[in-house]
């Protein structure tokens, strides 16, 4: 799991997206993902583009311990929060494209939440999965739907698009799930299947999150990109109160909730 470019070194984007996003979005797939490749007391587990580190984590929590978890990603802010948080996991900057692990080690479960998506070389990150896979080790791999699937967050892009016009949400560019099987049999890997998966994702307070995917749609435009720094912030700021009004049409009485989709790819070594 990981973020825009953009957003990855700014002080305050990992503080606030391990504490915003990480427990409502985030851990529920995290959860289903690692229990789909169910790693056992004495497998080591790699996480690819682990953020603040959820998925570690939560294989953390299945084996007992952080002992043979190694978590990898190319932000220092993310993984800052992650060794906070997990101490004892290994966490390691690098990336994708050239994960930085010792000559011949592997791993008998890789796993890379909505991450994918933001790797400029693809093949050459599924290619590096596949080298750190032990033989007969498991792979599982996620990414969002097309936001025009989870009309969620498309209404929520097009309060963007009135400031800014068309934006291309990074986070949502690779909802093809046969593209993604694909891509893995083009790395080598075996048995590979896919299939969508949704949940219902419920937010008490909506606020903190509509703030940051605001920013996060500011960043990602050519519009955003080309203003100042308060210019910036005070766009992101009414994108942002703009999109209140769109959250509440999904409340339930208990906050906000909305339907997400993800493909979730499996495969073996």
């Amino acid at each position: 799991m990981t973020l825009p470019r953009y957003a990855m070194n700014q002080s305050s984007f990992p503080e606030n997206y391990e504490r915003e996003l990480v427990g409502p979005l985030f851990r529920p797939w995290a959860e289903l993902t690692v229990d789909e490749v169910n790693p056992g007391p004495a497998e080591r587990v790699l996480d690819v583009a682990c953020g603040t580190g959820i998925v570690a984590r939560v294989a953390g929590e299945r084996i007992g311990s952080g002992r043979g978890l190694v978590g990898v990603d190319i932000s220092p802010g993310l993984l800052a929060v992650a060794r906070a948080v997990a101490p004892d996991i290994d966490w390691r900057e690098g990336d994708a494209g050239a994960l930085p692990l010792a000559d011949g080690e592997q791993f008998e479960v890789v796993l890379c939440q909505q991450g994918l998506q933001f790797f400029p070389d693809k093949p050459a990150a599924a290619a590096q999965m596949r080298r750190a896979l032990a033989q007969d080790g498991r792979l599982a791999v996620s990414t969002w739907l097309a936001d025009d699937e989870i009309p969620f967050f498309r209404d929520l892009r097009r309060v963007a698009e009135g400031h800014l016009g068309p934006i291309a949400d990074q986070r949502f560019s690779f909802g093809d799930g046969l593209a993604l099987e694909s891509l893995l049999r083009g790395a080598g890997f075996d048995h590979v299947r896919s299939t969508h998966i949704s949940r219902t994702i419920r937010f008490e307070d909506v606020t903190p999150f509509l703030q940051l995917n605001a920013m996060a749609l500011v960043g990602m435009s050519a519009g955003g990109m080309a203003l100042g720094d308060q210019e910036r912030k005070n766009l992101t700021e009414t994108i942002a109160n703009e999109s209140v009004a769109v959250a509440q049409t999904y409340g339930d009485g208990r906050g906000v909730a909305f339907e997400a989709t993800t493909n979730l790819a499996t495969a073996r070594g």
